[in-house]
């Protein structure tokens, strides 16, 4: 059961911080580069609304592996950067919550209306949104693999 938690957990790490590092360094820029905005944004809104399907799966996933890990040895009894870990993945997921339900609806919106000012200024929002998740997920894969005192 150990190791199939752990699995689950890894997994939907890996989609989640794999995917925001993808958006964010790779897909992003190039679309900015090779697309005007009436181009750019549905493509993005696109994959967007693919991906946070894909990532609130991950999120489930890395939560109610690591809830039930912790539960096993017991929250007293658990490591403190386990619950290092659990608070920064609660952070993390109300910050996705907010990108996913405020931010991506507008830029739905702008997108549907071809409003490509408000459209832009949503993408904007959630690439900022986005790289402050990355790097909190950054942090809380150091924190798991070295503990809290690195």
């Amino acid at each position: 059961m150990r190791s199939t938690l752990l699995f689950l957990h890894l997994a939907g790490v890996i989609v989640w911080i794999g995917g925001m590092f993808f958006a964010h360094f790779c897909l992003r820029p190039v679309a900015a580069e090779q697309f005007p905005p009436p181009q750019r944004l549905p493509l993005l809104a696109g994959v967007l609304g693919r991906f946070f399907r894909i990532v609130a799966v991950a999120i489930a996933l890395i939560l109610l592996s690591g809830i039930a890990r912790m539960l096993n040895v017991g929250f007293a009894n658990a490591p403190l950067h386990w619950h290092v870990m659990l608070s920064s993945g609660l952070v993390m997921t109300i910050i996705f919550v907010d990108i996913a339900l405020r931010h991506f609806a507008r830029l739905q919106a702008g997108v549907a209306a071809q409003d490509w000012p408000a459209a832009g200024t949503a993408m904007n929002t959630i690439r900022q949104r986005v790289a402050l998740n990355l790097g909190l997920g950054v942090l809380t894969v150091a924190v798991a693999c070295f503990g809290v005192g690195f």
